[in-house]
C-alpha cells in the first residue's frame, strides 16, 4: 500500500475496474446522454470499457463532457497566458475559486488544448461522499482534500497532501492545482489563506521556504464568470454572516451547488494564467526571513496577480454602480444588460431585503472594487 492511497486519484491499473463498477450507474447514463446526445448506450458503453488510463478518461469523455456543458450553458470561453508555459513542465497552479467542479475542469480544457500538461487536483472529501461522485472524481485525477478533522489529524493530513503535491510535481512531472483558500469565495473578493501555502511547504526541506516554492513553479490563475450561476445559493451563507450567525448547510447543499454550477447559465467565461513568480519570491526572501511573514508576503503577490489580471464582464460594472448609486461606469455596459442584470436579481433573490440586496450586489461589485486599487497604485507610481 502507498502512503498516499487515502487520498490518491486512481492508478491507470484500476481505471477499467472503476469504469466496470460504475458503467451502469444512472448518473453515469446521465452524463454520457449529456455529452453524447446522439450516441447509442451500447456505443458509449463499448467505448468506456475499452478504457484503461485517467488520460484517455479524460480527453475522450470528461473533455467532451466540458465543451458540452460549455456549449448549453455559456457564451464561451477566453484564455490568456496559456502561451508562456512550457509543454514539458509540472506547474503549482493557485487559483480564485468560484466553482466546485468547473474551475478546475475548465482549466484542464485549457491546458489540453494549448498541449499543457493536464493538472492533478484538489477536491475536498465532503463533496463527494456518493460513492459514485468519489469514482468519477479520481476517474478525472482529483485527490482528497480531507475535511473536519481535529487539530491533531489535520496536521497529519496537511502533511500528507502536502508530500503527495510535491511528488506528483517533483517525481510525476504532473501539474497540480489548488484553491487559494478552502472553500469557494462566496463574497467576490478573492483572497489566498496563508494557510494552504503553509501546508504545501511542509514537504520543503528547504531552509528558506521561498527557495521550495521556486522549485515547485507556483502559476497564480484567475477564472472569471460573467454570471455565477450558484449566486442566489450563496445568499443564505452571506445573510447568516452579516447576523453573526452560525451557518449550518443543508444535507444535499454541496451536491445541489455542484450541480447548479454545471448547468447554471454563466454567459462569459475568462481564464489568465499569470506568470511563474520567480523574482518576487527572491524578493521575499530579501526582505525577511521569518516564516509568517514570508507566507503573508507570498499570499499578497499571488493576490496582486490574481485581481489584476481577473476579468471584469458588465455584471461587476452594473453591480458597482447600482451599490453605489452611481453611473461612472455606464459605457462599459448596456441598457439590455443593465435591465437583464436587474431581472436577474429580481427572479433570484428577495430584492426587498436590503441587506441581501447589498449582498448579492457586492458578490459582483467586489471584484472591481479590488481591481480599483490596483489602478490607484499605478496611477500614483
Amino acid at each position: 500500500m502507498s502512503k498516499f492511497d487515502k487520498i490518491r486519484p486512481y492508478y491507470d491499473a484500476e481505471v477499467n475496474d472503476a469504469i466496470r463498477s460504475s458503467i451502469n450507474h444512472p448518473m453515469m447514463k446521465a452524463l454520457m446522454d449529456f455529452a453524447y446526445p446522439n450516441v447509442e448506450e451500447a456505443v458509449w458503453k463499448e467505448q468506456l470499457l475499452r478504457t484503461h488510463s485517467i488520460r484517455d478518461f479524460q480527453i475522450n469523455f470528461a473533455y467532451h463532457a466540458i465543451k458540452k456543458i460549455l456549449e448549453k450553458s455559456s457564451d464561451g470561453l477566453t484564455t490568456s497566458g496559456f502561451e508562456k508555459l512550457d509543454p514539458n513542465t509540472s506547474y503549482f497552479f493557485i487559483s480564485n475559486h468560484r466553482d466546485i467542479i468547473l474551475d478546475t475542469s475548465l482549466l484542464n480544457v485549457c491546458l489540453h488544448e494549448h498541449g499543457l500538461v493536464m493538472t492533478a487536483s484538489a477536491i475536498g472529501d465532503n463533496l463527494v461522499k456518493k460513492d459514485f461522485l468519489l469514482k468519477l472524481s479520481k476517474l478525472n485525477r482529483n485527490f482528497l482534500v480531507q475535511r473536519n478533522l481535529s487539530p491533531r489529524e489535520l496536521l497529519v493530513s496537511s502533511k500528507l497532501l502536502s508530500e503527495y503535491m510535491y511528488s506528483l510535481i517533483s517525481k510525476e512531472n504532473r501539474s497540480v492545482w489548488i484553491a487559494q483558500r478552502e472553500g469557494r469565495t462566496k463574497d467576490g473578493n478573492d483572497a489566498t489563506h496563508s494557510g494552504v501555502l503553509k501546508m504545501m511547504a511542509m514537504a520543503s526541506d528547504e531552509k528558506n521556504s521561498m527557495d521550495f516554492f521556486k522549485k515547485v513553479r507556483i502559476v497564480p490563475v484567475s477564472i472569471s464568470y460573467e454570471y455565477d450561476p450558484t449566486d442566489a445559493l450563496k445568499m443564505p451563507q452571506l445573510m447568516a454572516e452579516a447576523n453573526d450567525q452560525i451557518y449550518l448547510k443543508e444535507k444535499n447543499e454541496d451536491f445541489i451547488t455542484l450541480l447548479s454550477g454545471i448547468i447554471g447559465q454563466k454567459k462569459r467565461i475568462h481564464i489568465h494564467v499569470g506568470d511563474i513568480l520567480e523574482d518576487e519570491l527572491d524578493a521575499i526572501s530579501a526582505e525577511t526571513t521569518n516564516s509568517n511573514k514570508q507566507m503573508l508576503a507570498l499570499a499578497q503577490v499571488i493576490d496582486d496577480s490574481i485581481l489584476q489580471s481577473y476579468k471584469l464582464w458588465p455584471t461587476n460594472y452594473i453591480a458597482y454602480d447600482m451599490m453605489n448609486n452611481t453611473t461612472i461606469y455606464s459605457e462599459k455596459y448596456t441598457e439590455e444588460e443593465k435591465q437583464l442584470f436587474k431581472r436577474r436579481l429580481e427572479l433570484r433573490i428577495n430584492a426587498g431585503d436590503a441587506k441581501m440586496k447589498e449582498s448579492f450586489l457586492a458578490m459582483y461589485a467586489n471584484p472591481v472594487t479590488n481591481k480599483l486599487k490596483y489602478q490607484k497604485i499605478e496611477s500614483n507610481s
